[in-house]
C-alpha cells in the first residue's frame, strides 16, 4: 500500500450536529493546535464524503456505509461510528396521514445522505413497496411534499421539522405523520441502525497514530457534551435539552460489536434486495 505524499491528511468532516462530538478535538482546544499540524478539515454533507474520498480529494472521511459497497477500495477504521440503537430522531420518514407507508408511491428524499436512502429502499421492498419512486430533493419539508406523498429528511432538518411540526399544522391544517427510521429499522430487521463510520481513502496508510486520535476526540468529546450543548444551541433553533438528549441517548457512538453486527445485516439485507452490489465489511 502506498503512503499519500502530501504533508497532511485531509479529512472530509460533516457539517451536521451529530457528528459534532466525534470533531471535538480538531475544533477545540487544548488539542486542535497541534491536530492541525497534521489534519487539515473540509466540511461538507455525508454525501460528499464518500464523493471525496473517490476522487482524491480527501483522504479521510466520515462516510455513509451505503458507500463501502460502492468504493469497496476505502478502507473502515474501529472504533467510532454514528448510529442509533433505538430512536434517532434525525432521520425521519414524513407521510400525509392519508397514506400508509406501504402505499407511498413517491418520495422526496433529501440527498444528504446516501445511506438513508439505501436504508429507506430496503425497509420498501422489505415491506413489499418496491415501486416507489425516489425524488432528489432538498431539504425542505413543504417544498418535498409538493413533490411527492412523502419526504425523507435527515440531520439538522430532520431535527428541526420535529420541534416544527406543532406549528406547522396549526399553520397549514395538514395532518402529517413523522415515522423515526431507525425504529422502523429495529422493528423490521432487529438491526441498529448504523449511519456512518470513519473510512479512510486506498492511498493512506492507518496507523496506530491516527486510530488514536478519532479514539481519543471521541472520548474528550463525551467528556464535553455540555459545552457542545451550548455551542450548538446558538446554531441551531433547537432547545438545550433536546441537543443534549440528542448527543446522549439518540446517537451511539462507539463501533462496538452490536454496530458491526448491524454493518453487516445491513448490506446482507441491501444485496438480497438489490439496493446494494454485495459488499463484505470487515475491519
Amino acid at each position: 500500500m502506498q503512503t499519500i505524499t502530501h504533508p497532511l491528511v485531509r479529512i472530509a468532516a460533516i457539517s451536521f450536529l451529530n457528528p459534532a462530538p466525534l470533531m471535538w478535538d480538531f475544533t477545540h482546544l487544548p488539542l486542535s493546535d497541534s491536530l492541525l499540524t497534521r489534519y487539515t478539515l473540509d466540511w461538507m454533507l455525508p454525501s460528499a464524503c464518500a464523493d471525496a474520498l473517490a476522487d482524491g480529494s480527501a483522504d479521510l472521511g466520515l462516510v455513509p456505509i451505503a458507500a463501502l459497497a460502492t468504493n469497496p477500495a476505502l478502507q473502515p477504521i474501529p472504533g467510532s461510528t454514528i448510529a442509533s440503537k433505538h430512536h434517532v430522531r434525525s432521520l425521519i420518514l414524513v407521510h400525509r396521514a392519508h397514506h400508509s407507508i406501504d402505499n407511498i408511491r413517491t418520495l422526496a428524499a433529501d440527498t444528504a445522505s446516501r445511506a438513508t436512502l439505501a436504508y429507506t429502499k430496503i425497509l420498501f421492498r422489505l415491506r413489499g413497496n418496491s415501486s416507489t419512486t425516489f425524488i432528489p430533493a432538498t431539504a425542505d419539508l413543504n417544498r418535498m411534499l409538493s413533490l411527492a406523498d412523502a419526504a425523507l429528511l435527515i440531520g439538522d432538518a430532520a431535527l428541526l421539522a420535529l420541534e416544527e411540526q406543532t406549528n406547522r399544522r396549526e399553520r397549514t391544517g395538514e395532518e402529517l405523520v413523522y415515522l423515526d427510521l431507525a425504529e422502523l429499522w429495529r422493528e423490521q430487521t432487529g438491526f441498529a441502525w448504523v449511519s456512518a463510520i470513519w473510512a479512510a481513502a486506498p492511498s493512506l496508510r492507518i496507523t496506530p497514530e491516527l486510530i488514536a486520535d478519532l479514539d481519543n476526540s471521541r472520548i474528550h468529546g463525551h467528556a464535553n457534551i455540555e459545552s457542545l450543548v451550548n455551542e450548538w444551541s446558538s446554531k441551531l433553533p433547537l432547545a438545550k435539552e433536546t441537543i443534549r438528549t440528542y448527543l446522549t441517548k439518540n446517537i451511539h457512538y462507539t463501533l462496538d460489536d452490536e454496530c458491526i453486527d448491524a454493518i453487516r445485516g445491513f448490506f446482507r439485507l441491501a444485496t438480497e434486495t438489490g439496493v446494494l452490489p454485495a459488499y463484505e465489511f470487515k475491519l
